[in-house]
């Protein structure tokens, strides 16, 4: 579907015209064995489903609270709320009821949309206050109906016949707020971010020489994540296209093969997971074509350079990636990732290591940088002018600056209008010039493109007063040691750098198979005396790309695994700092003691 020449106000009106256009395409389509959902289909439930929240009094303006996994039936009750003029909102699925309870009540929803896997703790929750009177089950059946529940079936066949669907959306304008999206949380409650129509849509329009016009995405990230709100939402009603929804996030490399994405979006951790697997596969080739692939992969890396540096390719080198560009489609293929218009990294800084190696291959992978407050993009790389090592420049319609001490700053179309409920922290925010303090350090070039140095909060300062980013270590701990699952520097106040680790569960089992270790488990390989021995190989690898002060001195291998959502890694991905140092504190300090 091509672009818009005349973008819609609100994403109301963009959805009955992208619906009315394709009724017969598919929309919803689940990688699990379960019927997909027509664009046709999709307006119908979504009618269908407003009329059921109309009759349990929802209102413009009002909020409903979901809680689901990735699946069809998010798309449709999100929608169905949009066009009442609500404000859908998720929650993580991993937050504690306490968390939940506080989005409630900062929300004021009176109806939450979940399944029966949630049913227990969205109860809890509800225990603990708020306004909420009704929880609608999807996947219910008569059943399970009772004085608190109503199934999906019921709401669908519940509208009352004097509601008015053409006269709700119609009213809807583009600065009602479409969503909150609350922060993962990496220290204290989760914040509620209020976006408007306006917002998103100025966010994709500025960001619409990404998104290719066959437009076929994967929605595995959370829903309550903004950019899956972007992309997996809100995009495909203003462009058309396929959202293919995974439940389990952990299939997501099986995925990619089945779906073969045009656009695709990876958090750092998933992009490290990819270089990873590609590595080993290609690892295992012997012989003639063991190196052939190499220097295929070698002549990658020489062709991305020169566009990230800005120089003419030489002629020959030129010749040399045609020929190598039929080998790195076979491994490109081989992953699900050739037919990628846009691949997108974001979220936290990669390693620019990391970065090359996958542009190398010819995926079309760009780095840029945003966050909930600004509606998901406020920088990007640009295709043909991908600069590696950092997040490319502002976004259309968007203006960066810096302030005294490097904070970025954001100015534009897409800033949030604040935090819900919360006129102290927005102020705290936004000054009073409209800028929005990001809480980012970072440096513009003259090129007028960004480079993120960390979080400010972040910031490493050791005891001799050296400014270190912890992420830049990490980084190049995870360029260096692919079978690690995590990475943390540690060294605030500290005298020297040292790191927490942790494998990575298919990286390990790979490893152990490659060398004949049998029926180990995680706690048992990394006390394996082999893999100590890489892992110990692989810091100094990665020292050798630090400068003396950012070298980890000592590290431990911790016997377990992060998942998101645990006590380590939001759900997001992202390492929660705090909670790590106080958990793993004997084992910091270990580490400072020897």
């Amino acid at each position: 579907m091509a672009h818009p020449t005349t973008w819609p106000r609100t994403l109301t009106e963009a959805f009955q015209k992208t619906a009315a256009a394709n009724p017969t395409k598919l929309a919803l389509i689940p990688t699990a064995d379960a019927a997909p959902v027509t664009w046709g289909e999709w307006a119908a439930r979504a009618e269908k489903c407003a009329g059921g929240l109309a009759a349990l009094g929802v209102q413009h303006g009002d909020t409903v609270g979901i809680m689901l996994t990735n699946r069809p039936e998010f798309h449709i009750v999100d929608a169905a709320a949009m066009h009442l003029g609500a404000a859908a909102f998720s929650v993580y699925n991993t937050n504690p009821a306490e968390v939940i309870a506080h989005q409630f009540g900062n929300a004021g929803n009176r109806v939450v949309i979940t399944e029966k896997a949630f049913l227990p703790i969205v109860r809890a929750a509800i225990s603990q206050g708020g306004q909420v009177e009704h929880v609608v089950v999807i996947d219910g059946d008569d059943t399970d109906a009772g004085s608190d529940v109503i199934t999906l079936a019921q709401l669908e066949s519940s509208t009352p016949a004097e509601f008015d669907f053409a006269a709700a959306w119609q009213a809807v304008q583009p600065d009602d707020v479409l969503t909150i999206i609350y922060t993962s949380g990496t220290t204290g409650m989760p914040k509620g971010v209020e976006l408007t129509h306006n917002n998103l849509i100025s966010n994709i329009r500025g960001t619409a020489e990404t998104l290719p016009q066959d437009l076929r995405v994967l929605s595995y990230l959370p829903d309550a994540h903004i950019v899956n709100r972007y992309l997996c939402q809100y995009a495909p009603m203003l462009l058309g296209g396929e959202v293919h929804t995974l439940a389990n996030g952990k299939l997501l490399v099986d995925a990619l093969k089945q779906v073969r994405p045009t656009f695709f979006v990876g958090v750092p951790q998933v992009w490290y997971k990819v270089k990873a697997g590609i590595e080993a596969k290609l690892a295992a080739e012997e012989g003639a074509k063991g190196r052939l692939v190499n220097w295929a992969v070698d002549t990658g890396k020489r062709f991305v350079r020169h566009e990230s540096d800005g120089t003419p390719v030489p002629g020959k080198l030129a010749f040399q990636h045609k020929v190598a560009e039929k080998l790195l489609h076979k491994i490109r293929e081989a992953a699900g990732l050739d037919q990628l218009f846009t691949a997108f990294t974001g979220a936290a800084p990669i390693a620019p290591e990391a970065l090359e190696y996958i542009a190398a291959l010819g995926v079309p992978i760009i780095e840029g940088w945003g966050m909930s407050e600004v509606s998901a993009v406020a920088t990007f790389n640009r295709h043909g002018h991908r600069k590696f090592g950092t997040v490319g420049p502002a976004t259309p319609g968007i203006q960066i600056a810096l302030a005294e001490d490097g904070e970025v700053l954001v100015k534009g179309p897409s800033v949030m209008p604040g935090y819900r409920g919360d006129a102290e922290k927005t102020a705290e925010t936004i000054d009073a010039d409209g800028w929005l303090h990001t809480g980012d350090i970072g440096v513009l070039d003259e090129d007028s493109h960004l480079r993120i140095v960390d979080r400010k909060k972040e910031i490493i300062i050791s005891t001799g007063g050296k400014n270190m980013s912890p992420s830049q270590i990490e980084g190049a701990l995870r360029v260096a040691l692919p079978i690690l699952g995590a990475a943390v520097a540690i060294g605030d106040a500290r005298p020297y750098i040292t790191a927490l680790l942790t494998l990575d569960p298919d990286a390990a089992a790979a490893f152990a198979a490659k060398h004949g270790i049998a029926n180990a488990s995680i706690a048992e390989l990394s006390a394996n005396s082999l893999v100590r021995e890489h892992i110990e190989a692989g810091v100094a690898a990665a020292n050798k790309n630090l400068s003396k002060v950012e070298q980890v001195q000592y590290w431990s291998l911790l016997p377990t695994t992060w998942e998101p959502g645990g006590d380590e890694l939001t759900p997001t991905m992202k390492l929660k700092r705090g909670p790590i140092t106080s958990k793993y504190s004997d084992v910091i300090e270990s580490n400072y003691s020897r």
